[in-house]
């Protein structure tokens, strides 16, 4: 046995062993005294490496091994998360959450293109292999790291003039390592792999590139999988891990092979996986090379970072769905080439009821319980979530002092301008595994929903889709927003005829102050209603219920052959509509009481909350269901229905905003924002807005006629407006279209006699002036004889449409105190 102080026995050093860390090391070499197997020294020149367990992450300095302390518990239940409701945590149904709680979907991807065809994503195109191995490998001083889990002292750095060494033991706790090439060029693995040179260096040794000689010179790559001299805890590890060849999916890199090479530097049996080569560049590259002109780093537009996280989910998916879990992806284990993205590291991936293995993540990405739960779903989606975070904003700190949490949204810029990616990167990073996204599909889903609000607000147009938890809106109210006319306060025709100029009299009030108020109940049961579960066992019961009124439905409902969540929600209902209060809320409550955290029974307390009047206990729970589903438009409009009669306007037009710039379906979110912008005296915005409802729309000619009163209604034009005529001109032209649209005769007559009436306010106030020469409104004359003639016109027309003989009488009388003097 060696004794502290003796010579080394490597050939060629004449260092001697010292006491280092209850272990003897050559204070020259570092190395250990080389015995045999049986305890004997070893012939010289063999160097037996004892065996060592390599950190993944270790390449930057941030990698963590997770001691598991306690076997990993099913979580079958999901929760809801609310930020302002923190009471609303989902576990009622094995599903609360999610629309799957068993994760995605099983099949292999086809789709190639990144952005789910939302977004256009730059291509990086596929480089020359032979230009991606470096000429000079080697590991910097500063990522030099011992790998022992319990340790990551810093090794191999420099001592005064003398350089650190690559190869040593750690002189914290004698652990030894390298930074040395196993393979050169050349060396042939397995008798089929002829090395071309080092790619990089990961947590686990040099990553290579070589030639399959045995199929077709195809490029592949080998990754070391277990640094240790044990021939039979090698090929137990190979065995082990042989599932990983059965992994098929576009968006994972493929697993050709396992095999052993004999290092005969060292001595030591070495095992690597033979992977798929993927040429392009990884999503730390891709970050990186984004610089501003200060030299910081540029983040990336959060439409392509959602891309990548699409298709990262997708992938995460596919092995959740075969129980496996990939548990440490981040910015370095993914990589894009051309215009697709593959997972490239599976060296970290373990089975879900694996109790043994040690868990490998890296600090900044890992979820805070994986050291004493060990890793789960919700663990992967952590890391999702995290990545998207550092990949969107200059996220300094997120490997210290954020490490477990994210900055205040007030200062962070894209957490500002989209508050839906916000809320999803907190509920993916919550640090309660419980009130994560229920799975990788449920998470993808609400961030192609996000994507589809952030490429609609950047371009304009909408994006919409069909949701898998909300289905259309119910009705759209409140779309005649102002009052009929003569309910106005409006001074239209109250100018005696043969006055040319206006009479002196109060100033009529601004179109805000003559917008109808929503009506709330109404319009809170007319949001969206969530899709039924298929998993409730009357939910082929509640599908077969023919469309009735709500006594037929109470009464139908009373006879269901199961008391079930889903037709106790749909009772609740059905006296809300029916308006019976009394009796519905304490089924709502009853419902509440035993299930808090379902989804559906907050969104229905939200909507009972309304219809009673207990505006902010409904902004809370649609809020909560927000934070849960942040890719939803539903949650939006009904939090911009709770801001609106809540007297906040400015969040009531941003979440009216949202919905509408996305998803044209939501007609109410169009009418909620007019109804806002003119209480607010945009008038304009609120025209631009009701003049955007699609011609496709039932409402569009409801919209448009709400548009040419919101140009005409509380105007007092003055001498010289302008504007004014401007809006005339087109409200008369919006009337004279609406005829191809099934406008009927008493609407149209109505709607000319406001605009004729506002007309003739301009000309006799002297706003016209020389504008109106030779001009015609609606087939009359833009001069007062004309203008009286079309609304005596207008007027008639709408006295032989009246269905009342009073009414009528006033429509004429109304007429002739229009209609110029003549002689006959």
């Amino acid at each position: 046995m060696s004794q502290p102080g003796q010579t080394c026995q490597r050939p060629g050093c004449g260092g001697a062993y010292e006491d280092v860390g209850g272990g003897l090391y050559c204070d020259t070499c570092g190395l250990a005294p080389v015995v045999s197997a049986g305890g004997t020294p070893a012939a010289a020149g063999m160097v037996v490496s004892p065996a060592t367990g390599a950190v993944k992450g270790a390449a930057d300095g941030a990698g963590s091994r997770s001691a598991r302390t306690s076997s990993q518990s099913s979580r079958s239940r999901r929760s809801v998360s609310g930020r302002l409701s923190r009471s609303v945590s989902g576990k009622s149904t094995g599903r609360s959450v999610s629309v799957r709680s068993s994760g995605s979907s099983t099949g292999s991807s086809v789709r190639g293109r990144l952005g789910a065809g939302l977004v256009s994503v730059p291509q990086v195109p596929r480089p020359d292999p032979h230009a991606m191995v470096l000429e000079r490998p080697e590991v910097p001083e500063r990522k030099r790291f011992c790998s022992r889990s319990d340790c990551g002292a810093p090794v191999g750095r420099a001592r005064g003039d003398r350089p650190g060494r690559t190869e040593g033991f750690c002189t914290k706790c004698g652990h030894p390592y390298s930074f040395v090439p196993k393979l050169r060029a050349g060396d042939i693995v397995h008798g089929q792999y002829e090395v071309a040179g080092c790619l990089a260096h990961g947590g686990l040794g040099w990553i290579y590139l070589a030639v399959d000689r045995a199929v077709s010179d195809r490029w592949v790559v080998l990754k070391g999988l277990l640094d240790t001299g044990d021939q039979d805890a090698m090929a137990a590890a190979i065995s082990e891990r042989r599932f990983l060849a059965e992994i098929e999916h576009a968006n994972i890199v493929r697993i050709y092979n396992f095999v052993e090479h004999l290092d005969q530097r060292t001595g030591s049996l070495d095992g690597y996986i033979v992977m798929e080569y993927v040429g392009g560049k990884s999503l730390k590259e891709i970050a990186n090379a984004r610089r501003a002109p200060d030299g910081r780093r540029d983040p990336l537009p959060v439409e392509q970072a959602c891309a990548y996280g699409i298709e990262a989910l997708e992938a995460l998916g596919h092995l959740h769905s075969r129980n496996l879990l990939y548990c440490d992806f981040k910015v370095d284990n993914a990589i894009q080439t051309e215009d697709q993205l593959k997972l490239i590291d599976m060296g970290a991936v373990r089975r879900m009821d694996d109790l043994e293995s040690a868990i490998y993540g890296t600090v900044g990405y890992q979820a805070p319980e994986v050291g004493e739960t060990g890793p789960s779903v919700a663990s992967d989606l952590y890391t999702v979530g995290r990545t998207l975070a550092v990949l969107t904003f200059d996220f300094q700190g997120y490997t210290t002092v954020y490490a477990d949490s994210l900055p205040d949204p007030d200062t962070i810029e894209v957490f500002r301008r989209y508050e839906s990616f916000y809320r999803l990167l907190v509920r993916a990073t919550d640090p309660d595994p419980d009130r994560r996204f229920g799975s990788a599909q449920e998470m993808a889903e609400q961030l192609t929903g996000v994507l589809r609000e952030v490429v609609a607000l950047q371009t304009g147009q909408p994006r919409p889709a069909l949701s898998t938890l909300f289905g259309p809106e119910v009705k759209v109210t409140d779309t005649e927003l102002f009052p009929p006319l003569e309910a106005d306060v409006s001074r239209l025709g109250a100018r005696p005829a043969r006055k040319k100029t206006p009479a002196a009299a109060p100033a009529p009030p601004g179109a805000a102050a003559l917008v109808r108020p929503v009506d709330t109940p109404a319009a809170a049961l007319a949001l969206p209603l969530p899709l039924v579960d298929p998993g409730d066992p009357a939910a082929g019961f509640l599908a077969g219920l023919p469309p009735s009124g709500p006594a037929e439905l109470i009464g139908a409902l009373a006879a269901a052959p199961a008391r079930t969540v889903e037709t106790r929600l749909r009772l609740v209902r059905a006296r809300l509509e029916s308006g019976d209060r009394q009796s519905a809320l304490p089924g709502l409550a009853e419902l509440d009481e035993e299930r808090p955290d379902d989804w559906r029974v907050v969104w229905q307390r939200g909507v009972a909350a309304l219809v009673t009047g207990d505006f902010e206990g409904a902004a809370l729970a649609f809020d909560a269901v927000y934070d849960a589903f942040p890719g939803e438009a539903a949650p939006k409009l009904a939090l911009g229905l709770c801001a609106e009669v809540l007297g906040q306007p400015d969040n009531a037009a941003e979440y009216y905003r949202l919905v509408w710039t996305t998803d044209r379906s939501f007609v109410s979110a169009a009418f909620g924002l007019a109804r806002v912008r003119l209480a607010a005296g945009d008038r304009q915005g609120a025209v631009r807005t009701l003049e955007s409802v699609p011609e496709s729309s039932i409402h569009y000619t409801a919209a448009r006629v709400a548009a040419v009163r919101a140009r005409l209604r509380g105007r007092t034009p003055g001498p010289g407006d302008v504007p004014f005529g401007d809006d005339l001109t087109a409200a008369a032209g919006q009337v004279e279209a609406l005829q191809a649209y099934g406008l009927d005769p008493a609407r149209r007559a109505r709607l000319s006699a406001e605009v004729l009436g506002g007309a003739l306010d301009w000309v006799l106030s002297g706003g016209a002036g020389s504008a109106a020469a030779g001009r015609t409104l609606l087939g009359s004359g833009l001069d007062e004889r004309g203008l009286r003639f079309g609304l005596e016109r207008a007027y008639r027309t709408l006295a032989r449409l009246a269905p009342g003989g009073k009414e009528r009488i006033e429509l004429v009388e109304r007429a002739n105190r229009y209609r110029p003097r003549t002689w006959v």
